[in-house]
């Protein structure tokens, strides 16, 4: 979903109705209150210039542009087959990404034609062997949430890319074909996690230490490429960047995302030049952007986030006050009930769950198709330990107290992905495995996000105890409240990350957890992306024994391969492995 700089229209994608699987490109004008379809499907992903004028997408390779005000759909004759394309912000130019004997290049389509802004085919040998890929993201960068390589400067003259090889790069390149090379010590900071480049100032980027304990946010002059560092980043066992930062505000500040740690403080919070933006109790998971402030000063619009307060099982929405007063930071919630929210903004526009908001008032509601949910689940949330992990319980709808039930406790895509969450959605699932005879337990043990940074850094290098511990804690502190959950019946099962713990739980505690099944589940960990593996085990180098203390053949070579243990879509001598499964034979195993 976007919305327009100047408010006036919202862009969003949406099927025809359940049964549909195909979205088409759909917009809504604020004015009138009136939606109009754009593109029939499939549209799998668009982008729009600064005012949501001009629209871009790609349909079986071929580049389309979209007049969002006329309706008006085109193809764009452009060398194929495109990928990523995106419209400068004035809507004059469209660039876009096409690959060419395995090697990413830049183009650019516009008055002037198409033609190639950067690119570098057949020349793999000149970088240890590898492809060079220009304007798309590598490995490192997706495992850090950055899916593109390529941002337009405001006035849509130049375009700041990447450059893969055997490292990343950035560049300014001119449409008239200048350029010039961005200069950090990329060595030293090899990870390029961010990139930001807004009217309020000149391109941001947050870059990291190959072992993550230190970044800097750094500014970059576009007419050098010289860059000066604006804010470090540390933290012993890993720094976690807070998404939609760093960026300038309208009044030249630069938004940093960081974590307090000192004088009893344990937060996720935003700086301003290094002023606290955020209260302590707010967690902060993302920035979504700027609105007016009702009477406040011109350049100093408030923030809009995405945090949690207090409860990690809800998300919700607050207005971030820029403007520094003598009461402190200030956030006020801006959503009203309980559950998992999420917003977009431009101009003077909210849309808060598909409200659209101008100002204080309603402007109207994005139509949903959505068929309704086939359960209504009600699981029963707590918090236990003297952790106060994060745990529930789902009993199956007809479930009559008194008799003792099976257990299945559901570690979804494990550390680092939170399955205790305030939305029906994500629990859809569960409940039919609820009604199959299990009460259903979700733990969101240390690791996971939304506590606090702390509670989510502590399994740094020792992830497995630490989660195992958590999850036995928390099921036995479980059976104070919930008599009728059956200890001797305990199945578990989880997917990737939830798989390998899954695995591990049933290897490494058979007192305890008695059939699992791991569906993809991480095998070695020394065969995953750098980013990911060291984030949690360090570097490989100077901690073997943790990768060999965390790796799951390690665990089945020393089990006595009695354990009931699936896994699906993996390979392992000694377990019993299948390439795929349904739900339903996952079940029948889980049930024994």
């Amino acid at each position: 979903m976007t919305v327009g700089a100047d408010g006036a229209r919202v862009v969003f994608l949406r099927s025809a109705g359940p049964e549909d699987p195909e979205a088409a490109l759909w917009t809504f004008t604020v004015a009138t209150a009136t939606e109009r379809l754009i593109a029939p499907g499939p549209v799998h992903g668009y982008a729009t210039d600064r005012d949501a004028r001009v629209a871009a997408y790609t349909s079986e390779g071929r580049l389309w542009r979209a007049d969002l005000l006329s309706g008006e759909v085109a193809t764009v004759p452009v060398a194929v087959p495109a990928h990523d394309p995106r419209p400068d912000p004035v809507g004059r130019s469209i660039g876009y990404v096409t690959w060419n004997d395995g090697s990413a290049a830049l183009r650019v389509s516009g008055p002037d034609g198409d033609r190639l802004l950067a690119g570098e085919p057949g020349t793999a040998w000149r970088e240890h062997g590898g492809p060079i890929n220009w304007g798309v993201p590598d490995a490192a960068a997706v495992r850090f949430g950055r899916d593109r390589g390529w941002w337009w400067s405001p006035d849509g003259q130049q375009i700041l890319a990447a450059r893969t090889a055997a490292a990343t790069s950035l560049h300014l390149l001119d449409l008239d074909g200048g350029w010039v090379d961005v200069h950090w010590d990329r060595e030293t900071y090899p990870h390029l996690v961010d990139v930001r480049w807004s009217e309020s100032g000149g391109p941001l980027v947050t870059v990291l230490r190959r072992v993550q304990q230190h970044g800097l946010v750094l500014a970059i002059d576009p007419r050098t490429g010289e860059t000066q560092v604006h804010a470090e980043l540390a933290d012993a066992r890993w720094v976690e960047p807070v998404p939609g930062t760093p960026r300038h505000l309208p009044d030249g500040r630069v938004l940093v995302g960081g974590e307090l740690a000192h004088d009893g403080f344990d937060a996720r919070c935003l700086f301003a030049d290094g002023s606290l933006l955020t209260p302590p109790a707010l967690y902060v998971r993302r920035v979504i952007g700027t609105l007016p402030r009702a009477g406040g000063p011109t350049g100093a619009p408030d923030l809009i986030v995405e945090g949690t307060e207090n409860d990690p099982s809800r998300q919700d929405v607050f207005r971030v006050r820029t403007s520094l007063g003598g009461g402190g930071p200030e956030a006020a919630r801006i959503t009203a009930t309980t559950g998992w929210h999420r917003a977009a903004v431009g101009g003077d526009v909210l849309v808060l769950d598909g409200e659209v908001r101008r100002g204080d008032a309603q402007a109207g509601t994005l139509t949903s198709y959505a068929a309704p949910l086939p359960y209504e689940p009600r699981p029963l949330l707590e918090r236990v330990t003297d952790r106060r992990l994060p745990s529930a319980v789902l009993y199956p709808a007809s479930y009559v107290a008194g008799a003792k039930i099976g257990v299945l406790m559901s570690f979804g895509a494990g550390p680092g992905h939170q399955e205790v969450v305030g939305d029906a959605a994500a629990w859809q699932e569960r409940q039919w495995l609820a009604d199959a005879g299990f009460a259903v337990v979700s733990v969101d043990g240390r690791g996971t996000p939304g506590v606090a940074p702390s509670f989510e850094k502590v399994v740094h290098r020792r992830l497995v105890d630490v989660a195992l511990t958590d999850q036995v804690d928390a099921l036995r502190a479980l059976v104070g409240k919930h008599p009728d959950l059956d200890l001797t019946a305990v199945a578990v099962r989880g997917r990737g990350l939830g798989g390998w713990l899954a695995a591990m739980a049933v290897l490494r505690r058979p007192d305890v957890f008695h059939r699992a099944v791991a569906r993809d589940p991480v095998i070695d960990w020394g065969s995953l992306p750098g980013p990911f593996a060291e984030r949690y085990l360090g570097d490989p180098v100077d901690a073997s024994e943790v990768y060999a203390h965390h790796s799951l053949a390690e665990a089945v070579a020393q089990s006595d391969h009695s354990r009931p243990l699936l896994i699906i879509g993996g390979e392992m001598p000694g377990v019993r492995c299948r390439p795929a499964a349904t739900l339903v034979e996952e079940l029948a195993f889980l049930r024994g």
